[in-house]
């Protein structure tokens, strides 16, 4: 967890989960996306909560020993 890999690892995942969390609560998909009509607070507010989100699990996901990756799923290198 104290290691550079680690937080660029950490990083990468919490600006992906910001990226898409707004898609979810503008319904992409559902209706033609207008970004004049858009709620862009409360789309950067759900970004900042799933960045948060990201951050928690990525920490509690944190190994103890090798390998220094913040995920659940990891295999030997």
């Amino acid at each position: 967890m104290w290691t550079r890999r680690f937080w660029r690892e950490t990083l990468d995942r919490a600006v992906k989960s910001a990226a898409q969390a707004p898609l979810v609560v503008w319904g992409v998909g559902d209706v033609a996306l207008n970004a004049f009509e858009l709620d862009w607070r409360l789309g950067a507010g759900v970004a900042a909560g799933a960045a948060l989100v990201s951050l928690l699990t990525s920490l509690a996901s944190a190994p103890i020993g090798e390998p220094e990756t913040p995920t659940l799923g990891r295999h030997a290198a």
